[in-house]
């Protein structure tokens, strides 16, 4: 599978309320740990902000776009039919605004100029939000974000994931990474062990070579909750979401001008966690909570 967590465009994903994200914010700067959370499906709006219905009666249809190549996110089913996280994410903001719409595929390639030739309204694939992006399309706010967390055996005596706690134990982590960077600059005294793969860090921390490995909390979800972790893992501390090292979340992207779409969209965004739906669709996809 293709590599895109690095990329102008990439996979992360999940949003954090901004009362959990101010608590991180100061934990990080403070050097604190994170506790924690209890499950939950996380949410990137203000509770306290006022939403009012944007007019509607310019857009008489939504055509969403996507891939099929990256579940939970999206994928086909056996009857070739589109599934996922924004696949149903965008039948949900349909539903909401009460708009008829479809939703086609497209190569990863293929998704932003299909934009700029009018042949889709928005893109939602978990497109990354950043200066690169913001360039070429416009954006929702986030509904996703990818976090970091650590792992560590299940009969692990470490106490907690604090650079205290850790301090100078082996951490794994894939070298040239976000995580690595964030551990040089948060975890200076811990032994960084630096792998080329994802799966070879992993697997030393499941061979106990390492203390803890330290990466993407969305794939590292799936991964604790598999045949090859085998039980041996597990969640230690986090989620740790500075925008410096881990990104600004994922949005929905619509053309350079498109105002009154991206309005609409952040509109339907925000009711539909205000009402729950969102964290359902969460739930749904994410069972193993990466926060």
């Amino acid at each position: 599978m293709r590599n895109k967590f690095d990329s102008n465009f990439s996979h992360p994903a999940v949003a954090l309320s901004l009362r959990l994200v101010a608590a991180l914010a100061f934990a990080l700067a403070s050097g604190a740990a994170v506790a924690d959370p209890a499950p939950a499906a996380p949410s990137l709006v203000d509770p306290h902000r006022a939403l009012q219905k944007p007019d509607l009666s310019h857009i008489k249809q939504i055509r969403f776009l996507t891939e099929d190549d990256y579940p939970p996110f999206n994928f086909l089913l056996a009857d070739g039919q589109l599934a996922g996280f924004n696949v149903d994410l965008a039948r949900a903001i349909c539903a909401e605004l009460e708009l008829p719409c479809t939703i086609q595929r497209r190569s990863w390639n293929l998704l932003v100029p299909s934009l700029d030739d009018n042949s889709g309204d928005a893109v939602i694939a978990s497109l990354s939000i950043n200066d690169e992006t913001r360039k070429q399309v416009e954006f929702t706010g986030p509904y996703f974000l990818t976090p970091g967390r650590f792992a560590t055996l299940a009969d692990t005596t470490l106490a907690a994931a604090s650079p205290e706690a850790i301090d100078d134990r082996k951490v794994a982590v894939v070298a040239g990474s976000r995580y690595e960077a964030f551990l040089e600059t948060f975890y200076p005294r811990a032994e960084r062990v630096t792998f080329e793969t994802t799966a070879l860090a992993r697997n030393a921390l499941k061979n106990g070579r390492v203390a803890a490995y330290f990466g993407d909390a969305i794939g590292m979800s799936f991964w604790l909750n598999g045949a090859e972790a085998g039980g041996c893992c597990t969640f230690k501390d986090g989620p740790f979401t500075d925008p410096r090292y881990f990104g600004e979340g994922v949005g929905v992207a619509v053309k350079k001008g498109n105002a009154p779409l991206r309005r609409a969209l952040d509109y339907a965004l925000a009711r539909l966690d205000r009402r729950g739906v969102l964290g359902e669709l969460f739930l749904k996809y994410f069972p193993i909570g990466p926060f």
